[in-house]
């Protein structure tokens, strides 16, 4: 999946240094970097191709950088730029913004603009999951943008909260994946991004159609997972929580050969699935455990799981510790 460009792990002191300021050149974005302290210097670059996008997952100690408007004259791929602060505390200068920021939150920027970062502001290594893609992909005017370039972004609700969640989910992952499948992630990720910036400069409405539904619809899945102990989560409530009328909400899922009711339950089922296979849980009933994930009643709970299984709760419980005997 990711394929690392960058570990000083095993380089020498003096060479540590020059080898991040190539690998950050060529993985991320031409810039001139200061490391206050080149003897403990440690940095990781790991990158994943996306199609039209690049996800990377980046750790180091405490630097800064500036890429100045030579820097961004000599070399411009038109970049913008979404990252998740995944650890330590990151800063960043841009468009008469100065944005401080911890993790879970989003910082947006451009490298077509000139920028000041610095990383581990408070004296430790930081984190963050970057996500470049071209400018031209970017449904919103560059005068809506604008403005927001440097500013911080919410990573906690909303869509905000599916693209974090959703780099993460990337991040973790150990599937490996079709160049048509990484391409299909790309443009995903690219219209989440859109999104991420559209609902915060509240111009959510000049999105393309096709953008609108694809942010919409992983919205609606994040909020199902949220909600799926919940046994009155119905395609009623979840089109109710979403502002948006029941006919729409089937008609996002019909296009993707889902149905909400499927979703809900097959959320359901892997959760009743996982506490089945739970050592630590073998005491609970299995009734109990239905009950947990939104089944009230224990005749629809073993239904349900016997069809989507094969065998019912009880069955599936024991079969497994069986295997593990």
């Amino acid at each position: 999946m990711f394929r690392t460009v960058l570990d000083t792990d095993g380089l020498l002191r003096d060479e540590k240094t020059a080898a991040w300021m190539e690998a950050a050149a060529l993985a991320l974005v031409p810039k001139r970097c200061l490391v206050p302290e080149p003897e403990r210097f440690a940095a990781r670059i790991s990158v994943m191709e996306l199609g039209p996008a690049q996800l990377s997952a980046n750790v180091f100690t405490p630097f800064s950088c500036y890429r100045s408007p030579r820097h961004v004259r000599q070399s411009d791929l038109e970049l913008y730029q979404l990252a998740v602060i995944t650890s330590g505390r990151q800063g960043i200068e841009q468009a008469g913004h100065r944005t401080s920021l911890d993790p879970g939150e989003l910082i947006f920027y451009d490298s077509s603009r000139p920028f000041e970062a610095s990383v581990g502001t408070d004296g430790r290594g930081a984190g963050s999951l970057l996500v470049q893609f071209p400018r031209e992909l970017m449904p919103l005017p560059d005068k809506v943008v604008a403005p927001l370039c440097g500013s911080r972004l919410s990573g906690s609700t909303g869509i905000g909260h599916v693209f974090r969640q959703t780099l993460s989910a990337l991040a973790d992952t150990e599937t490996d994946l079709t160049d048509r499948d990484r391409a299909r992630l790309g443009t995903t990720i690219v219209d989440l991004a859109a999104a991420v910036v559209a609902r915060q400069c509240e111009q959510t409405s000049a999105l393309a159609p096709e953008a609108r539904t694809e942010a919409l619809y992983h919205e609606i899945l994040a909020f199902i997972r949220r909600h799926v102990d919940d046994p009155d989560l119905t395609p009623p409530a979840v089109a109710a929580a979403h502002c948006i009328s029941t006919r729409t909400l089937h008609r996002i899922f019909q296009t993707r050969g889902e149905t909400v009711s499927g979703m809900i339950r097959g959320e359901r089922i892997n959760r009743c699935r996982r506490d089945l296979a739970d050592p630590g849980l073998r005491a609970v009933p299995v009734g109990s455990v239905g009950a947990r994930w939104g089944f009230p009643r224990a005749s629809d709970f073993t239904r349900a799981f016997k069809a989507a299984t094969g065998m019912t709760p009880t069955v599936y419980r024991a079969s497994l510790q069986e295997q593990g005997s």
